[in-house]
């Protein structure tokens, strides 16, 4: 099948549009550069001039679709409200389009906090967060109702050697204040996938196609920051501190909040339901071997 995917350019993008390809369907990739559409076409996929904001092109992006990925997104954390609401209104768009017909959507979103401490599961709800407005999860399921084939993947920290999703931003905290650093004891956890097996799930979940099912790209349940910036420090050789809750948003800025929130979450059902089985390097391998 043709498959148009958001973000099919970016860093989980990349993998998910080789993993299709190389499983014998072609990809539609969004593109809002040219600069984005050259990657496209040297990845082997046809490129769709567009953007996220730009929700015409988005319709005519899933016009020539079997199915849709929805990846994209604005990561300027510095107007991310704003940001969330073009979220909100393209996979609207999308989802409009997809109207009457029987075509699978896949709509991205992220593993959140938790209040009981215990993993997450796939039927574990978001927890409303006004600090936290991006609704991307809760936007899609919407249009079950209206005999949609919509379906979410929600992101853990997504890793390589090269990107650790949010991490990137401890990475780049880390070198800039001369110490690698955690929140108290450190103790709370992220999930984490590698971005490999991320795109296998991807390429999964759009081929069997169940409406209604949250899946988790999580290969490990949750690596505690502690760990985290233990081996940030090793890599960097910096010295890795404590530093209190009282300390953190002058030491973090944006990323204070969730360097203090616990987000560990089970693959449990996913692994069940889809026969996946995450297999590449864990998190903390991959930043002791880390090009950063």
């Amino acid at each position: 099948m043709k498959v148009f995917v958001t973000g099919a350019s970016g860093f989980i993008g990349t993998a998910v549009t080789r993993e299709l390809i190389g499983a014998g369907h072609k990809v539609l990739g969004l593109a809002r550069s040219e600069e984005s559409a050259k990657h496209i076409i040297n990845e082997g996929a046809e490129v769709h001039h567009g953007t996220l904001e730009n929700t015409d092109s988005l319709r005519s992006g899933v016009a020539k679709a079997d199915a849709v990925i929805h990846l994209g997104f604005n990561h300027d954390f510095s107007k991310f409200a704003e940001n969330c609401e073009m979220d909100r209104l393209a996979i609207e768009a999308l989802c409009n389009e997809l109207s009457g017909s029987n075509r699978p959507l896949i709509v991205t979103a992220g593993i959140g906090p938790r209040s009981s401490g215990r993993p997450a599961t796939e039927d574990t709800d978001p927890i409303p967060n006004p600090r936290l407005p991006r609704i991307s999860e809760e936007s899609a399921l919407t249009f079950l109702q209206k005999g949609l084939c919509v379906s979410v993947v929600r992101l853990p920290q997504v890793h390589n050697t090269a990107k650790q999703g949010l991490i990137s931003g401890l990475i780049a905290i880390a070198k800039a204040k001369g110490v690698s650093a955690y929140i108290d004891g450190g103790v709370n956890r992220w999930a984490a996938g590698h971005v490999l097996d991320v795109a296998v799930l991807y390429k999964l979940a759009i081929e069997q196609a169940v409406a209604g099912r949250k899946y988790h790209a999580v290969g490990e349940e949750g690596v505690s920051l502690k760990d985290i910036a233990t081996a940030i420090g090793g890599r960097l050789k910096l010295p890795v501190v404590s530093i209190t809750k009282e300390a953190a948003a002058d030491h973090f800025g944006w990323l204070a909040m969730p360097a203090s929130t616990d987000m560990p979450a089970s693959s449990a059902l996913t692994q069940q339901w889809l026969d996946w089985h995450p297999n590449h390097e864990g998190l903390i391998a991959d930043l002791d071997n880390g090009s950063y």
